[in-house]
């Protein structure tokens, strides 16, 4: 585009960037992800970090290409809600708290399982008037692929790139196979599946022995990591519990004592009890073991533990086997019924002992295995969340596995390749059959994931847990072994998810083809035609197969600074998946493990050894993001936008990736905060936690030379899309002014407190909160870019290290504005507004610095414990020295985590303070706490009137909002809590009660408590 051309050029404004239902779409976004119902087959058929739920995918999608006057309620009809789900979710917090059902509050099915029917797609096209046009929408990091899945439902062309082979293949099996062949693909899967554990059954057979067949069938064999004991020689099976299921069943240990320690044959037998009070102790507890045998006992230290792995000397004990039983069923007429199977446990016997028949086999197996690359060599490299299992002598990939599901792994690939090379010499290989091992790939993941020495019991679900339960290799003291060969289980579970979700898969993303329902309970339709898809596997910020100015919105989900290592995680897969789907996908496994040099997140493995390894870890996200941003603005077209979707709770995170889309040409328009991770508690939670997607829309500056016309000509305009056009467009011609911060500042301030009662009007709270209100603050920044400083700022701590001044030289710049300066503006904001909120002393709300910090943490972070970071920028949005004033006073600094106290830790630390609040009224408060709980509420009032502070307005309205805050007793809501979060909530019973007794004149009764005594009545 010409200079003339983008002078005159005023790009159009889109739904996303005027309206979006922040509170529905949080609700339904939930609603995807509840438990006990199925998750969306995207989700069930392969692992993948941090997925966008759906319906907030289609959502963005195409309110990010529909106009700002397209019709809402259609919008609403067509990602799927077609009732009130706000009201719906109401419904059902209201019969929680009551224990009054509510029988189907929503009305309608969940939103994701709708596809957009003839009637949608006609108002689509016509909102768009482009015609029969197909509008392309790129993902440049798609990852697991809600993004370009929901873009293809939409009727959209995908495109769709990551720079990960594993997520590429689950892109393709995801959106590109179901859309191709939905007729042919579940059969071709199927006949292919059945012949492959048909013949990997006959393999294996032999070392999975039912002796107990046909009345009792053996599921999972739980094994324990054993050492030996330094003291005594024993045999030690660590286990942090020996339970094994709800109400009370579980293991006891019997210690062989032999003739005395040091003997032979130290050694520990189980067997099953029936109460909680028969099992034995755990055997290791914060990496500590402690020696089971009675004349022994000591506690073996953690870093003996680490020893002994890793010189092969940590060995594995079967201590329990989960089984199911037939129970018999005859009817009064003497006649049989159906059987029942349940669930039992015994525990080992002498036969279930074969692992010199499974040594044996491998010896046999493996050096033609190897010869002929079936199982993984590969180490496992150095990273950030690959140090646990080398801690524990695990240095390779093969040895998160047992020697039996190695065997039964390294077979399943063996079976898998015959296969395929049978059907090349054959000549039967075409498109779908390729497809259908690609499929089959995938379902041998699905046992990888499930079958490893990383998979625990769950004895409350009474079911083995993956892997990936969490984003690391957490080691794991105990783990659970299934039994594949099983009817049901095993293989044929593995073979059955895959399938279903092929049929789902096809089901959503074909609603045209036979047998393929628009939604669960619509006809189908026959005139739907599906668009083109790419899927590509390279660099964000090489996209050389894309054109310039050819796309029409960029939408993306990109990764999440230092939260998920993908890379470091997915080769867990890859050195299988290269085995096997890399022998029919060659151009996606060609490397010896994944591209971790070239991936977009903040990991300080990469810079071990270096000094700021941190720092220098965040530097290298923001440049890499600002890369693939420069890439994306390379190939929108200039009326085109692109809209983010991040998740992060550390500023840091925020400022890295707004920087990076600042400084390669991008403006925020507009923002909005949803909620997407998981459901809320009625009750406090343990771990703070963001449950919030932010969503970041931006446009490209029409001017690649500067971002503005001076500070008139800016500073005040409107927020959003209109404000942009109209900034951007002054600019032309003229050389921009210095824009100052000092200037910019209460701008952004009043767009981040403007928009603080929205959020919360929509069910965003707690941390969530503050998160919602970086979008406001960051959009009407951006619009300013680059901002100076009148004044230099102080330089940070950091920087004025003598070993990180040369780390830092280079980016110092005491009159530089950052995003981060955004961020501090509006999580002041928001620290103002939840403190009116909090109290109805509005002119007395303005907390002293101690206790507004104790406030904010409970009403932000909702637990007693979060993160360090974040206490600090907490700290100085209220204006108190953490370090100073609060740490080891009125919390506990431990590691990288912030333990809040609650009166009676400050008693026994004796860190309560002046009882008069010269230091703080929270130190008043703690003092009348703990003498209303150690000894009565009239020594609380006493203490309080004694100090005279009980006169002080100030008192009244700090202890108002830490009412309204603490975590609600038992004793107001039956709701059980535990751990810190019960003492706190017994602060709060204590506090009420004293209000109740000596200031009803002066203080409401709190909020929160007057929500729960609504819902119960």
């Amino acid at each position: 585009m010409s200079a003339d051309q983008r002078e005159n050029h005023v790009p159009d404004v889109r739904l996303i960037e005027r309206w979006l239902p922040i509170a529905a779409l949080g609700v339904e976004s939930v609603r995807e992800r509840t438990p006990m119902t199925p998750f969306p087959a995207p989700n069930r058929l392969h692992v993948w970090w941090a997925r966008r739920p759906l319906v907030a995918s289609r959502a963005a999608v195409l309110a990010s290409l529909l106009p700002a006057d397209a019709d809402r309620e259609k919008f609403l009809h067509a990602i799927g809600i077609h009732g009130d789900p706000v009201a719906a979710r109401h419904a059902i917090d209201h019969a929680r708290r009551t224990g009054v059902r509510v029988k189907n509050p929503y009305g309608y099915d969940r939103a994701f399982g709708y596809s957009l029917n003839s009637g949608d797609r006609e108002w689509v096209q016509s909102s768009l008037q482009k015609g029969t046009e197909c509008l392309t929408v790129l993902d440049p990091t798609a990852g697991g692929g809600s993004v370009p899945f929901e873009t293809a439902r939409a009727g959209f062309a995908p495109l769709a790139n990551d720079l990960n082979p594993v997520a590429a293949l689950i892109l393709e099996a995801t959106v590109d196979w179901p859309s191709v062949f939905p007729n042919d693909m579940d059969p071709e899967f199927n006949q292919l599946a059945i012949e492959w554990r048909k013949t990997t059954e006959e393999r294996l057979c032999a070392f999975f022995l039912q002796n107990d067949l046909p009345d009792r069938i053996d599921l999972t064999y739980l094994w324990a990591r054993t050492i030996t004991c330094p003291y005594c020689e024993g045999l030690v099976p660590l286990s942090p519990n020996w339970r094994l299921a709800p109400g009370g069943t579980g293991v006891r240990l019997k210690p062989e004592l032999g003739t005395g320690p040091g003997s032979e044959n130290r050694v520990c037998s189980f067997e099953i009890v029936e109460a909680a009070n028969e099992q034995s102790d755990g055997t290791v507890a914060r990496g500590a073991g402690t020696c089971p045998y009675p004349d022994c006992g000591r506690v073996i230290d953690g870093d003996e533990i680490k020893r002994q792995a890793q010189v092969g000397r940590m060995g594995e004990q079967l201590y329990a086997v989960v089984f199911k039983k037939r129970v018999i069923k005859i009817l009064k007429s003497g006649k049989r019924g159906k059987d029942r199977w349940v669930r039992g446990y015994r525990a080992p016997r002498p036969e279930d002992d074969n692992s010199a028949k499974i040594a044996a086999k491998l010896a046999e197996k493996l050096p033609e295995w190897e010869a002929f690359d079936i199982v993984p060599s590969e180490k496992i490299p150095d990273g950030n969340k690959t140090t646990e299992p080398q801690r524990y002598g695990m240095n390779s990939w093969r040895d998160l596995f047992s020697p039996r599901q190695f065997l039964c792994h390294g077979t399943s690939v063996e079976v898998f390749r015959e296969m395929l090379d049978a059907d090349r010499t054959n000549g039967t290989i075409d498109e779908v059959r390729r497809a259908a091992y690609g499929y089959l790939a995938l379902t041998l993941d699905t046992l990888l994931n499930y079958n490893n020495r990383a998979g625990r019991w769950d004895s409350t679900t009474g079911r083995v847990r993956s892997i990936f339960d969490r984003h690391d290799f957490a080691f794991v003291w105990s783990y659970a072994e299934m039994a594949p060969l099983v009817t049901g289980v095993g293989y044929d579970w593995a073979i059955q998810k895959t399938a279903k979700c092929i049929d789902e898969l096809v089901t959503l993303v074909r609603p045209d083809a036979a047998g393929a329902p628009a939604d669960l309970f619509t006809p189908s339709e026959t005139s739907y035609t599906p668009p083109p898809i790419a899927i590509t596997c390279k660099p964000g910020d090489s996209l050389d197969h894309i054109e310039d100015d050819s796309i029409d919105a960029v939408v993306m989900d990109p990764p999440y600074y230092d939260n998920v290592m993908y890379a470091e995680l997915s080769d867990f897969f890859y050195v299988w998946l290269k085995r096997t789907a890399g022998h029919v996908f060659p151009e996606l496994f060609r490397s010896h493990l994944t591209d971790k040099d070239n991936e977009a997140v903040a990991n300080q493995a990469r810079f071990k050894g270096q000094k700021g390894a941190k720092a220098l870890a965040g530097r290298d996200y923001q440049e890499r993001m600002a890369s693939i941003f420069a890439e994306c603005r390379r190939v929108l077209k200039p009326e085109g936008i692109m809209t983010l979707m991040f998740t992060h709770k550390a500023t840091g995170a925020w400022d890295a990736l707004t920087k990076g889309l600042m400084e390669d040409g991008f403006v925020i328009t507009a923002s909005w905060p949803i909620n997407t991770e998981a459901e809320g508690s009625l009750h406090i939670k343990k771990k703070a936690a963001a449950k919030s997607t932010i969503f970041l829309v931006c446009r490209p500056r029409p001017s690649a030379a500067g971002s503005g016309a001076g500070a008139d000509a800016r500073v005040g305009a409107g927020a959003g899309a209109d404000a942009m056009v109209q900034d951007a467009s002054a600019s032309y011609g003229e050389d921009p002014a210095t824009i100052y911060w000092e200037d910019v500042e209460p701008v952004v301030a009043q767009a981040a407190r403007s928009r603080v009662g929205e959020f919360q009007d929509a069910g965003i709270t707690g941390v969530d909160l503050y998160l919602a209100s970086f979008g406001p603050a960051l959009e009407e920044f951006s619009r300013h870019w680059p901002v100076r400083r009148g004044t230099p700022r102080e330089r940070p701590v950091e920087h004025r290290r003598r070993r990180q001044k040369e780390l830092f030289a280079d980016e110092w710049d005491p009159y530089a504005a950052t995003p981060e300066d955004a961020l501090d503006v509006a999580r002041r904001e928001v620290k103002r507004w939840r403190l009116e909120q909090l109290t109805d002393l509005k002119a007395n709300a303005d907390l002293d610095a101690p206790t507004a910090f104790f406030v904010l943490a409970w009403d932000a972070f909702r637990a007693p414990a979060f993160s360090y970071d974040e206490a600090l920028r907490l700290a100085r949005a209220v204006g108190v020295d953490l370090d100073r004033e609060i740490v080891n006073r009125l919390a506990l600094k431990k590691g990288q985590t912030l333990h809040l106290w609650d009166s009676a830790h400050r008693a026994a630390k004796g860190t309560l303070g002046p009882a008069d609040g010269s230091r703080g009224m929270i130190d008043a408060i703690h003092h009348a706490a703990h003498l209303a709980r150690s000894r009565s509420l009239q020594a609380a009032r006493e203490r309080l009137a004694d100090t005279g502070v009980d006169g002080d307005p100030q008192f009244f309205a700090s202890l108002e909002a830490v009412l309204e805050v603490l975590p609600v007793s038992k004793a107001f809501t039956g709701i059980e809590i535990e751990g810190d979060i019960e003492s706190a909530g017994d602060d709060f019973e204590a506090l009420l009660n004293l209000a109740r007794l000596a200031y009803r004149e002066q203080i409401d009764e709190p909020k929160q408590l007057k929500l729960w005594r609504d819902d119960a009545a």
